[in-house]
């Protein structure tokens, strides 16, 4: 009996690792990013169909591989401050040194087409629903995509804010009013804060408004941004005053002609600033686990078969 008792601990023991990883790699999900208008991160990713580019090759290569996790940038504990933790001239990246390629600063990135002063319908794709806010910038007029992002580009206040929108066909659907005063190249950069966990997501997007600088002809999407949904917001979502919940013409992708081939350096971090170099993803036990309980289940599952067999094996034996 004794030795019956100390098979099956040993047992348990031994399939205690083996839950625990399939636990991990169970909760290992990413979340999302905008498909329209497309962020750069997912256009450039295997599934954006953007990575033969100029500029998207120029991004992996300064990566130094694929972005392959494009749904997946995101900072912990960054709680609302984000102009003291995301430093200038890395606010695409978030300040994560796994996509610093999508900080350099070029006037080719896919880029989608907009009407100033129209709504707009942003598609953001997520693969685990989180509560949280979605705040919505546009760069000033005078913004040059040849110089690199900082937050003196950006207005102080967002154009709109919107509050746990629905996650409706595995994406949110934000509605906005656009500016009515940008012309040219601008960048619409979107952060998520999640109030269900810790984690913020950074995403930027190129647009191309008429007149101006940087107006471009339309060209072949490549792919590069899903379709904006005809539907209003989700009717759970809270908005701002500037947002808008009516339903927006799909934004039209395109490819802005080049004006600058060579990547830009990246800008040094300012005095004061977070030490990106430090900074990484956030950790995945933030994640809702959803997605992760058939895996557990298994993991589970084959733990105790495991513990079963060691102790049948043992008992015959006596």
């Amino acid at each position: 009996m004794t030795a019956y008792r100390t098979a099956t601990a040993a047992a348990v023991a031994l399939a205690a690792p083996l839950l625990l990883t399939t636990w991990a790699a169970g909760t290992a999900s990413a979340h999302g990013a905008p498909t329209s208008p497309v962020s750069r991160v997912y256009a450039c990713s295997p599934e954006g169909g953007s990575q033969g580019t100029a500029a998207c090759r120029a991004a992996i290569a300064a990566n130094g591989s694929s972005f392959t996790a494009w749904d997946n940038l995101r900072v912990g504990g960054v709680n609302g401050r984000d102009r003291s933790v995301i430093p200038d001239g890395k606010l695409c990246s978030g300040g994560l040194p796994a996509y610093k390629g999508l900080d350099l600063a070029r006037a080719d990135f896919p880029a989608t087409r907009l009407t100033p002063g129209a709504s707009l319908t942003m598609k953001y794709n997520s693969t685990i629903a989180h509560a949280g806010t979605f705040k919505l910038y546009l760069t000033k007029q005078g913004y040059s995509p040849t110089r690199p992002l900082k937050w003196s580009d950006l207005p102080e206040k967002p154009f709109a804010t919107v509050t746990d929108p629905a996650l409706v066909g595995g994406a949110y659907r934000i509605g906005a009013r656009l500016p009515s005063d940008r012309t040219g190249r601008q960048m619409l950069f979107t952060i998520w804060q999640n109030s269900s966990t810790t984690d913020t997501y950074y995403s930027c997007s190129d647009v191309v408004f008429p007149g101006g600088s940087g107006t471009s002809k339309p060209a072949r999407s490549n792919g590069t941004s899903a379709t904006a949904a005809s539907g209003s917001a989700g009717k759970g979502a809270k908005a701002s005053a500037g947002a808008t919940r009516s339903a927006a013409a799909t934004p039209s992708p395109t490819t802005a002609s080049p004006s600058a081939d060579s990547p830009s350096p990246e800008a040094s971090p300012a005095a004061g600033t977070a030490d990106t170099d430090r900074l990484a993803p956030a950790a995945e036990n933030t994640s809702g686990g959803g997605p992760a309980l058939p895996m557990v289940a298994g993991g589970a599952g084959a733990a105790l078969l495991l513990t079963a067999g060691v102790a049948v094996v043992l008992r015959r034996r006596q």
